[in-house]
């Protein structure tokens, strides 16, 4: 499995350099390396970054806060869950790809920076890549049975999309906190 993923991802960065993104030139990027998460088994992968890179500081005020932010990292760990490998090829490479759009400065959240580099590999490379996955249908598109665990308590479904997901546990303010990631309509929740 190691050796899958690791020969997805040098495919991954011949495609970027194809596109003249040297995603492995450590001065503009900073190191990345990849492997298998041991924990994760809800969602795709994450990129854990380490070093912030002082010239990238950013500082807000929000009322009395001030929040700081780094843009650029110099060391990022990507980790993609087990369960992802036994997908089809193309799946673990759009996972990576979203990954690696991380590991680009002003792209470590899902914010408009992030977005544009998702639409350019999108347009052309030919990805798939969005905020979120749909746990479902990339295991339908991988011919394989999908499963889910009955011990939720909770039901989601997106108003808009109607995207379904569930939870065991949830935050109160959840329906006015949160909105879809796909379609950005609010949710309705149903006890089970």
């Amino acid at each position: 499995m190691e050796q899958k993923l690791n020969s997805l991802f040098f495919e991954c960065i011949n495609e970027l350099n194809k596109i003249e993104i040297n995603i492995l030139d450590e001065s503009k990027y900073g190191k990345i390396d990849i492997s298998i998460s041991k924990r994760a088994t809800k969602r795709y992968g994450c990129c854990k970054q380490e070093k912030p890179d002082i010239n990238y500081k950013t500082i807000s005020k929000i009322g009395r806060k001030r929040i700081v932010r780094f843009e650029k990292f110099n060391i990022h760990h990507i980790e993609i869950s087990r369960w992802v490998l036994d997908l089809e090829d193309s799946i673990i490479k759009n996972t990576i790809m979203h990954e690696l759009i991380h590991c680009i400065p002003y792209c470590n959240n899902h914010g408009t920076e992030f977005k544009k580099y998702a639409h350019l590999l999108n347009v052309k490379l030919g990805y798939d890549i969005s905020r979120v996955g749909d746990k479902k249908s990339d295991f339908e598109k991988s011919n394989l049975e999908y499963k889910e665990n009955n011990n939720y308590k909770y039901k989601i479904i997106c108003k808009g999309c109607k995207q379904t997901f569930y939870r065991r546990r949830l935050n109160k303010n959840f329906t006015r906190k949160f909105r879809c990631g796909k379609c950005g309509e609010k949710f309705e929740v149903l006890m089970m």
